[in-house]
């Protein structure tokens, strides 16, 4: 690929912004086409909720660097922002009083991207030709061409739905006047959608776990609210998480809280329930689940759907991907994140190595690079974009380094079974079995023990 210069990238999130920070770092020009009026548009939407990971985990190397002359002044690295003092305290900043602010185009809806006179059939001379990416803003139409194309547009505005078979359940269109998606503010602006309510929330990781919480703490100050927890699976105990011995720790003390609030009964458990359909009765909402005699049902005011989101490949359909066939994450990428293998640990660090496609010079990266898994850190596409820039810009020696430590999750899943409990994995983190959970669990493998030594 020749030296490029001009780099679209798609969504003025935190990854995004990073993005353009690494590329005017290495002497390129950056262009971000961000959707909504402002950068971090989908922060907005859940800026109540408190992340997982501390402030020394989410902003990125460059871009404290361009920061560092505007008199930025850095939060306290242990503490833990929500998503509005992320937006206050870090990425406003960096839109406004940085270089950024000259590149990035708000309110520019990214509707296609292709190469100049190429279709997505046509080979000899692909790799030469400019990407052209249409977008829609308030003046109409408008055509970029760039070098290359870092897509960071996430995941937020493509929900998965109620249907436990990843369709719609029948009849949600029709009933989506009482069906909300992601994690609404229920005890905050959504309070008087919520207050007083029987709700039921679907959905067993922690946008489920965290509104769950909040339904109950709203149910202290109004009696009358019913949290009611729809769960797919049969054990309540594997949403609990890793408790103490996660990694992050406010992560495991969301496990822990919402382990005490169902123990204690204050949130309805319906356990085994895959939606199947939506229905009207009698002016509030019927939620069923299965066939013939294990039909079951219940009947709420509201139906809050937190069973996470999957990629917008809509205008990406004239570019040659290399997609995993059920992650829907690059085929490089997927091994390392599929949470149906994916065991407890750490995610391997990756770069533009495994982000990268049949397309030279376009990039998936940032939470939209993991497809329909679940376990994306925002430090993770700080590190993509790093590599990525690297990448593009020739250096190869630096987009193959890894500048990445995750840290430890709390929960072990391999092969799709999890084997913390409620109080969290026993015996301490496991120092060299890679398929063990904790110390116990290792010892009893290296014993010849299969299974969770735990137990």
């Amino acid at each position: 690929m020749r030296q490029a210069k001009t780099i679209a990238i798609i969504g003025a999130g935190p990854v995004g912004l990073a993005a353009a920070a690494h590329v005017l770092e290495r002497g390129m020009s950056p262009i971000v086409l961000e959707a909504g009026p402002e950068a971090g548009h989908a922060i907005r939407q859940w800026q109540h909720v408190q992340l997982f990971s501390p402030w020394e985990y989410n902003v990125d190397k460059a871009a404290v660097r361009l920061l560092a002359p505007t008199g930025w002044n850095s939060p306290d690295p242990q503490a833990y922002p929500t998503g509005g003092e992320l937006l206050e305290g870090y990425l406003k900043p960096l839109a406004t009083r940085t270089p950024l602010r000259e590149v990035i185009r708000t309110s520019s809806q990214v509707s296609a991207v292709s190469r100049v006179g190429f279709d997505k059939a046509k080979t000899k001379g692909r790799e030469q030709a400019p990407f052209e990416i249409r977008y829609q803003n308030g003046k109409g139409p408008e055509v970029l061409r760039a070098d290359a194309v870092i897509d960071t547009s996430g995941t937020w505005f493509s929900p998965n739905p109620a249907g436990s078979n990843g369709l719609p359940a029948i009849g949600e269109a029709e009933c989506a006047s009482r069906v909300a998606y992601g994690m609404p503010d229920v005890r905050g602006i959504n309070r008087s959608r919520y207050a007083g309510k029987k709700v039921a929330v679907l959905g067993a990781g922690h946008s489920a776990v965290g509104t769950l919480i909040d339904l109950a703490r709203l149910a202290e100050e109004v009696p009358e609210t019913q949290p009611v927890w729809l769960l797919r699976g049969a054990d309540p105990a594997k949403a609990f998480g890793g408790g103490r011995n996660d990694k992050l720790a406010a992560r495991g003390e969301l496990g822990s809280a919402f382990a005490a609030l169902v123990t204690s009964g204050k949130i309805r458990v319906e356990s085994e329930f895959g939606v199947t359909h939506l229905s009207e009765s009698e002016g509030r909402l019927k939620v069923s689940a299965g066939a013939g005699c294990a039909a079951r049902s219940v009947v709420v005011d509201e139906l809050i759907v937190s069973t996470g989101f999957r990629p917008d490949f809509s205008f990406l359909s004239e570019l040659r991907l290399r997609l995993h066939p059920a992650i829907e994450a690059p085929v490089a990428l997927a091994p390392l994140i599929d949470p149906n293998e994916h065991s407890c640990g750490t995610v391997r660090p990756h770069g533009a190595r495994e982000l990268s496609h049949d397309e030279p010079g376009f990039y998936l990266a940032g939470m939209k690079s993991y497809g329909r898994a679940p376990t994306f850190l925002m430090m993770t596409g700080y590190e993509q974009v790093r590599s990525i820039a690297a990448d593009i810009a020739g250096d190869k020696k630096a987009a193959a380094r890894v500048e990445l430590v995750l840290p430890e999750t709390g929960v072990c899943t391999r092969g799709g079974v999890e084997t913390t409990s409620a109080a969290g994995c026993c015996g301490g983190p496991a120092k060299q079995e890679a398929s063990a959970c904790c110390a116990a669990d290792e010892t009893a493998k290296k014993a010849g023990a299969s299974g969770c030594g735990c137990a």
